[in-house]
């Protein structure tokens, strides 16, 4: 595989905007990210998380030995042809059709009218040329003209994705003819209707807009099955393919799942071990404890190692060696959920500190606000899906439709980041006496009827995946603190994400949230959420949360929908009340209805909060 350099993303895009299979759309060409099983596995740094690796191989297999962040390049690199400068992610240009843009020549990279300029010391300038162009009208004289990739590909739901079939679509199916194909426009705008391709050889031109909607159902070949990452095709895929543009966002949407590094144990030793597994993973004495414990003061690679004595380390390596294969599956949020309302909370420096302050006044039902000082989030990429995103996996798990790589992979991307949060905790008894109420089990019927219509329209299991009205409720006030936080504490409202816990099953008796920042860099570890936390700001806050969420400025119609009617999955909601950023909701915006918040034009007598002042 050709080691030039195209282009840099930062290694947390790898995991949410550009994993393997997606599209990255550079300044002068697109390339697709290759899967897995090319990438320097050695140059991948792991990331201990036993809880999170232990769901991981719930879902793609006991082979997974590792979670591994994705490979990072040394920056500031002098010589663009040294070992460093290649330290990277693979890929391979897709789609295959390029364009020129003066004479809207239309071919395949690798059929030879393309030329591949590459430029090592500035990567974004690699692009395809089309060695002496002379122009549409055959009229000018030669000269290299860019090639910038065909803006039309096929994808499917079953994940698939391919090029165009521009000879099928422009010969209404198979044709011998060999005629070079014209990519041109008609009038003044760039609708579908003003697209056209055209055969030189055999003068047959068509129309864009028959590739999409019902026309393109009867005008495009069935799915080939492939999947441009691993260099794949399956031969029975059963889908219907359809048209999308280049960089749409229904591309590629990653499925994963995300922990909070929470402290396992009491003692500090042991979750130091825990923290650190990777620095300890071959020690084979008390005395090789003592040197790499050494190591690691004098590197500050594991902050807390110092006043560790090498006995007490090497017991607890030990323990944790003996004890590792015991870490078994266990439910992502109940663990995180007993450390957040325990008495007590244990520490772990510097992935989690704690400290609890008095709730604000007038809100009784909220029995504790806890502050996160300092947090640690760990993320895995399992798979992606194309044309629709992930749907709630219910009981069934994660909905994987394309794979990561070629073979079962060995080991799965993951990033970690380190952030603050707010804790809050409500009574549980207050709560399931308002889900007693006659207006809310009426609002309950509704949004459960219209997530059983929206499931059956994809063909999935209705009883599946509704969270109870509960979590509805949680969830909706959750957003309205997130978008009045976003107002004040100085973050970037996308990095600012919730976890709701509201599990009434088996048991279980969940009623909170937390609100938390989680990003990459310094964006994430300001101070500023846990400064909003204190009584007497959070109490202002939520008041004019609340206040807000009275009446949006969408009404009546917001207030009035009901998803009952259209399958959908929210009641009461939309952008302009309580709908955040995609990165920020653990649902994409589903599952919302801010009458069980607060009282509505529509609804007046099933909101949670009534009398807040």
């Amino acid at each position: 595989m050709s080691k030039t350099p195209v282009g840099e993303v930062r290694p947390s895009q790898l995991l949410w905007t550009y994993g393997p299979g997606a599209l990255v759309d550079l300044p002068n060409l697109s390339v697709v990210t290759m899967g897995i099983d090319r990438w320097e596995k050695d140059r991948c740094q792991p990331i201990q998380e036993a809880r999170l690796l232990a769901n991981v191989r719930s879902v793609m297999g006991p082979q997974v030995e590792s979670l591994r962040m994705p490979p990072i390049g040394a920056r500031d690199v002098v010589d663009p042809f040294s070992a460093e400068a290649f330290v990277g992610v693979p890929v391979k240009p897709f789609p295959r059709w390029l364009r020129c843009v003066k004479c809207g020549l239309l071919s395949p990279y690798d059929a030879g009218l393309f030329s591949l300029k590459a430029d090592a010391r500035r990567p974004e300038r690699t692009r395809f040329v089309h060695v002496g162009c002379r122009g549409s009208n055959n009229d000018l004289p030669p000269r290299d003209a860019d090639a910038v990739p065909a803006r039309f590909l096929m994808a499917c739901r079953a994940g698939h994705l391919d090029d165009f079939p521009w000879h099928w679509f422009v010969h209404s199916g198979p044709s011998a003819c060999t005629g070079h194909l014209r990519f041109y426009e008609s009038g003044a705008s760039l609708q579908t209707e003003n697209l056209w391709v055209k055969c030189d050889k055999c003068g047959v031109s068509r129309n864009m807009a028959q590739a999409f909607g019902k026309a393109g159902q009867e005008n495009l070949p069935g799915c080939r099955g492939r999947h441009p990452h691993v260099d794949r095709f399956a031969d029975d895929c059963t889908q219907d393919p359809r048209a999308i543009l280049l960089g749409a966002t229904n591309g590629w949407f990653p499925v994963t799942l995300s922990v909070l590094a929470i402290p396992q144990t009491s003692s500090p030793v042991t979750q130091l071990v825990a923290d650190g597994w990777t620095f300890f993973e071959e020690v084979a004495s008390e005395l090789e404890a003592g040197i790499v414990a050494k190591t690691l003061k004098k590197s500050g690679q594991l902050p807390g190692v110092d006043g560790v004595t090498s006995q007490e380390l090497w017991k607890a390596i030990e323990d944790h060696r003996n004890g590792r294969a015991e870490v078994a599956q266990s439910d992502l949020k109940g663990p995180e959920w007993e450390v957040l309302t325990a008495a007590h909370p244990p520490t772990d420096y510097p992935h989690f500190m704690s400290k609890e302050v008095a709730a604000p006044t007038g809100f009784a039902a909220l029995t504790r606000v806890l502050l996160l000082e300092r947090l640690r989030e760990v993320n895995a990429l399992l798979g992606f899906t194309r044309v629709e995103s992930p749907e709630e996996g219910g009981d069934a798990g994660p909905t994987i439709k394309a794979p990561l790589g070629r073979e079962a992979p060995s080991w799965i991307p993951a990033t970690q980041v380190h952030g603050e949060g707010i804790f809050l905790r409500f009574d549980t008894a207050s709560l399931t006496a308002w889900a007693n109420q006659d207006a809310v089990k009426a609002i309950d019927a509704r949004l459960r009827q219209g997530h059983a219509g929206w499931r059956i329209k994809r063909k999935l299991d209705p009883a599946q995946g509704y969270p109870g009205i509960r979590y509805v409720m949680l969830h909706t006030l959750a957003h309205l603190l997130i978008r009045e936080l976003a107002l004040e504490c100085g973050y970037n409202a996308a990095s600012i994400r919730e976890r709701i816990y509201a599990d009434v099953e088996d048991d279980r008796d969940q009623a909170g949230f937390l609100i938390y920042t989680a990003a990459a860099d310094s964006d994430g570890t300001l101070g500023g959420l846990v400064e909003l936390g204190r009584p007497e700001n959070l109490g202002r806050l939520l008041r004019q949360a609340l206040h807000r969420a009275h009446v949006c400025a969408s009404d009546p119609l917001c207030s009035e929908h009901d998803p009952s009617k259209d399958q959908s999955l929210h009641g009461a909601s939309c952008h302009a009340c309580s709908f955040v950023s995609e990165t920020s909701c653990e649902r994409g915006n589903r599952h919302l209805d801010r009458s069980l918040v607060v009282p509505t034009l529509e609804n007046a007598h099933a909101a949670f909060f009534v009398d807040i002042e």
